[in-house]
């Protein structure tokens, strides 16, 4: 259920984005130089298709090593999904996740929802990014909380209070959830070990879906421009990103222990986001103008959910529940070579945000 439902959401997002960029409003108040073809010399229609062909291939498959490199760590000793290195590469990517959404698509929103090229009421009298990046993780949470609930009267679980805030830990620290510290309750399983599966279910679903939606966005944007000066750069900025952010994902899905054929469909999804969204773009790049109205609401739009859904599991459900979790509560040196492997990945993504 749980599967469909996200696929038909994907889906969903997809259909949105094709039409919304076909049908472009009937009227438009817009300065003339939003209407005007630019005088940039990068302009070169010729020139950026070789590129963007370039792109696709180096974007899927550093795409598909990002997010299939934890899938084989089982294999690798040193990074055992149980051993210290992982855990420290899971902050690293968590943190690059975190940077995504606050130094890329949350500033992107921004800009586009207050171009001069929309109307000024109602684009330029609220702030539209902000409150739909505000309901988009709170919708999030609302998503996460029903589907743990759901999976856990699905597996016979039931949520109780705890005793108080560290001693129900203490007493019984396999049955804690993944949200259950500070929060004053926890969930009991028959299995102890199945309270954290599902919850590893739930984020990677979550997860995989908040950053399909980013990466077609910015796919599409990418097929559709023809600045050769442009692409140039965003080749190689979106190669580390999605790189790195499938390294995230990837490490979800391990946890999550589906079976091998889902594990690699997931990869596969994230792995052709990016490029479908840049075929796409190529596709429609002939009527898309990245100053239309119509295409800057819908990404700016796209962009605030984005962001909001990808805050908050960068901070709730990936860097919260593994800081407050026993591995890491139990390890003061581990808890700050975490803490500087995720400022990293924040710092790196940070340094992007000039290309990219």
């Amino acid at each position: 259920m749980a599967a469909s439902t996200t696929t038909l959401m994907k889906l969903f997002f997809f259909a949105l984005i094709l039409v919304s960029f076909i049908v472009s409003p009937a009227t438009s108040t817009a300065p003339e130089e939003c209407e005007a073809e630019s005088t940039n010399p990068c302009l070169n229609k010729t020139k950026a298709l070789p590129l963007k062909i370039i792109s696709i291939v180096a974007i899927l498959l550093t795409s598909m090593i990002g997010v299939s490199a934890p899938l084989f760590s089982r294999y690798v000793p040193i990074l055992h999904p149980d051993g210290n290195i992982f855990t420290i590469v899971k902050a690293f990517a968590s943190g690059i996740i975190l940077g995504t959404s606050f130094m890329h698509v949350l500033p992107d929103s921004f800009e586009m929802l207050s171009s001069e090229c929309l109307e000024d009421d109602p684009w330029h009298k609220f702030p539209f990014t902000g409150f739909v990046a505000m309901l988009s993780g709170l919708v999030t949470l609302a998503i996460d909380s029903m589907a743990t609930s759901f999976y856990s009267s699905k597996n016979g679980s039931e949520i109780v209070p705890a005793a108080s805030n560290g001693d129900q830990e203490r007493a019984n620290p396999m049955i804690t959830h993944g949200h259950s510290h500070g929060h004053g309750v926890t969930l009991n399983t028959k299995d102890d070990g199945s309270s954290h599966l599902l919850r590893y279910r739930v984020i990677a679903m979550v997860l995989e879906l908040g950053i399909i939606v980013h990466s077609v966005v910015i796919g599409l944007s990418l097929g559709a421009t023809n600045d050769t000066c442009t692409i140039k750069g965003l080749i190689a900025a979106l190669c580390f990103h999605q790189m790195f952010e499938g390294m995230g994902l990837g490490g979800c899905i391990l946890q999550a222990e589906y079976t091998t054929v889902k594990k690699f469909m997931m990869a596969f999804f994230f792995a052709v986001t990016t490029p479908f969204g840049i075929v796409l773009g190529i596709a429609l790049s002939s009527i898309y103008r990245d100053n239309s109205p119509t295409a800057l609401i819908t990404v700016g739009l796209l962009n605030a959910c984005s962001a909001g859904l990808l805050i908050y599991m960068a901070l709730v459900d990936l860097l919260a529940a593994e800081f407050m979790g026993p591995k890491l509560q139990g390890n003061i040196k581990l808890q700050i070579k975490c803490f500087f492997a995720a400022l990293l990945g924040c710092g790196g993504m940070s340094i992007l945000a000039k290309w990219a």
